[in-house]
C-alpha cells in the first residue's frame, strides 16, 4: 500500500506492474489473508497503525478479486481503470500536433506491439495493455533467471522507453502542465 500510493504518485506505468505483481502475490498465497500474513505482512517494518492499513488494504483487494471474479486470472477494475486512462491519454497525445515526439515514440514502438498481439492467440487486448503484458513478462523471467533473447530485449527496452514517456506525460496531465491541441 505504501509503495502503490508512493508509485501512483510518481510513475503511472510502476503502479500499474506493481499493482499486478500484487495481485499475483494475492493469488500465490490463495487469497487467504493467514497466507498474506505469514509471507507477506512480516517483512513489513512499520508502526502498529500502518500495519493495520496495510492488512486493510490487503483485504480490500482480496474482496476485489473475489467478486470481480479475477482469483484465478486477470486484474482487478481499480488497475483496468489505470489502462482506460492511459489509453485515454494516449489517444489525446496521438491527436495533439505539439506531441510530435510522442507520436514517433509510439510509431517506432508500434511494430513491437503488433508482433505481440499476433502472438496472443486472437485474443483482442488494448495496445497499451499488450505493451505492460510484455514488460511484466520480461521482469518475470527475469526474476525466474531465466535467458531472454537479443530481440526481446530489444523490444523490451522500445516499450519500456515508450511507456516511460507516457508516464511522464501522465504526470505532467495530473499536475495541469500539459497542453494538448486538438
Amino acid at each position: 500500500m505504501i509503495i502503490a500510493k508512493q508509485k501512483r504518485k510518481e510513475n503511472i506505468c510502476e503502479y500499474l506492474l506493481y499493482m499486478w505483481q500484487v495481485e499475483d502475490l494475492i493469488r500465490a498465497n490463495h487469497l487467504n489473508m493467514d497466507e498474506i500474513r505469514q509471507h507477506v505482512l512480516t517483512r513489513y517494518q512499520q508502526p502498529d497503525e500502518a500495519m493495520r492499513e496495510i492488512e486493510q488494504w490487503y483485504e480490500e483487494l482480496i474482496e476485489m478479486m473475489r467478486s470481480e471474479g479475477v482469483a484465478e486470472k486477470g486484474h482487478i477494475q481499480l488497475n483496468k481503470n489505470v489502462i482506460i486512462a492511459l489509453t485515454d491519454l494516449h489517444l489525446r497525445l496521438l491527436k495533439s500536433p505539439k506531441e510530435m515526439i510522442y507520436g514517433a515514440a509510439y510509431y517506432k514502438t508500434l511494430p513491437y506491439i503488433v508482433q505481440l498481439r499476433s502472438k496472443s492467440g486472437g485474443e483482442e487486448i488494448p495496445e497499451l495493455e499488450t505493451c505492460f503484458t510484455a514488460v511484466y513478462g520480461y521482469l518475470m523471467l527475469r526474476m525466474q533467471g531465466k535467458d531472454i533473447s537479443p530481440e526481446t530485449l530489444e523490444g523490451i527496452k522500445q516499450i519500456s522507453s515508450f511507456l516511460a514517456l507516457l508516464a511522464a506525460k501522465y504526470k505532467d496531465d495530473m499536475e495541469g502542465n500539459l497542453e494538448l491541441e486538438n
